[in-house]
């Protein structure tokens, strides 16, 4: 690895330390940010010569506040600045505290930000990606098919919501630990999402899995024993085990139980059931434990056809109880459909119509089993809704295949 390969590696495993603990120091996510900037500047120009630093994070919070104190000075002669004695404490004090649990609060009040309640969804991705994963705004721009600026604005948006909210800078209590862990754990599947719904490989947004996974190894090196964090890293790298074997040669969609199992990740599957069983030895179930149990389940199945289904609606419906969700019920109906056949899903994903109407799964899936029961019209007209909600043209490409194929099958006789 050249040197400045190894530097922008460096940087980038340093950025979420170094920049939390810089937010803690200046209370100012701008302030903060632009401190950690001019600190990587100066490693750029100073490591290749020198050699790389003993810590090189204690040495890019040194840099950057002290950097940052010379900023807010040039500001403003009158802002009060940080106590004076911690300006002059030794890189090897910084490096010292880092060993500490302050950095494990630092991290996860920095993503706390990120994630603010008061911030929509599309924002709080954003705003992760550019102040905790360090990706430009261009990069991020072309993820969501968004101008540049619109995403500056969207970002600088964020961030000003963020400051006027006030986000306490105290060390939470455990109970408050908890709650931030359980927000930033959903924010952290949120980017997963974002990157894995995209039914184009190549796409931009693909990235955003692995910096989701990459942020979850992170959450859990430094709270090793939060079983809801095992169950989320184990659930995002069962998923993302299968990516060699969703599309096809031509781009299409490959449908999981059409997908060659031999493509699969089985180093990465078998870190998530390790990481899995670890969890449930906590017995301490969790929303995301039953996920991927769920998802565990399909990657045991050699075959599409040893799948467990019976398990897998149990898991469904102990989902259902801990957390009521339509999506979770239609995800169930698939499972019941395996078992008892598609009229009982139908009757089942029926109920749903009104809460899921605009989500393209739900019409996908009342096509397949409209067109299973041998009801092609409706098949039909349910296809056609899901090709107007689909995110992407293979995912608008996959439903036309299904509509053309109403035109060549047979159809079955009804089941009453």
């Amino acid at each position: 690895m050249t040197d400045i390969a190894w530097i922008d590696v460096t940087l980038a495993s340093a950025r979420p330390k170094a920049l939390g603990a810089l937010l803690r120091y200046f209370r100012d996510l701008d302030i903060a940010e632009e401190a950690f900037q001019e600190a990587c500047l100066r490693a750029v120009r100073t490591w290749p010569d020198k050699g790389p630093p003993r810590d090189p994070t204690a040495w890019l919070i040194f840099v950057g506040r002290n950097s940052g104190i010379d900023a807010v000075r040039k500001r403003s002669k009158t802002q009060a600045l940080p106590d004076e004695e911690l300006i002059s404490d030794a890189e090897s004090d910084i490096a010292e505290r880092l060993d500490t649990s302050n950095y494990r609060d630092d991290i996860l009040r920095l993503l706390f930000i990120c994630c603010h309640p008061d911030l929509p969804a599309t924002q709080q991705i954003a705003l992760a990606l550019r102040i905790v994963s360090g990706l430009s705004v261009q990069q991020i721009a072309r993820a969501f098919l968004v101008g540049e600026s619109a995403m500056e604005q969207r970002i600088t948006r964020a961030k000003a919501r963020v400051a006027k909210a006030g986000v306490p800078f105290e060390t939470p209590d455990a109970a408050e630990r908890a709650e931030r862990l359980s927000i930033v754990s959903t924010m952290i599947y949120l980017v997963f999402n974002e990157g894995y719904s995209q039914a184009d490989p190549k796409a931009e947004a693909c990235a955003f899995s692995d910096e989701a996974i990459r942020l979850a190894r992170l959450l859990l090196r430094i709270f090793p024993g939060e079983p809801e964090l095992m169950g989320l890293l184990a659930l995002m790298l069962l998923q993302i085990s299968r990516r060699p074997a969703r599309f096809s040669a031509d781009n299409e969609i490959v449908l999981l139980e059409d997908q060659d199992r031999s493509l699969w990740n089985r180093e990465l599957i078998n870190e998530a059931l390790a990481l899995l069983d670890k969890a449930i030895r906590h017995r301490q179930p969790g929303t995301y434990q039953f996920q991927a149990a769920i998802a565990a389940l399909h990657s045991r199945a050699k075959r599409a056809e040893d799948t467990d289904w019976e398990e897998i609606e149990l898991l469904y419906r102990a989902l259902e109880r801990m957390q009521p969700s339509p999506v979770i019920t239609l995800n169930r109906a698939v499972a019941v459909s395996k078992l008892r056949g598609p009229g009982e899903a139908l009757t089942l994903v029926e109920t749903l119509g009104e809460k899921l109407d605009g989500y393209f799964y739900y019409h996908g899936l009342r096509g397949g089993l409209l067109k299973q029961i041998g009801r092609p019209r409706e098949a039909r007209e349910a296809f056609d809704r899901a090709i107007a909600l689909a995110h992407s043209a293979p995912e608008a490409a996959h439903i036309r295949r299904q509509i053309d194929s109403l035109k060549t099958e047979p159809a079955l006789p009804a089941v009453k």
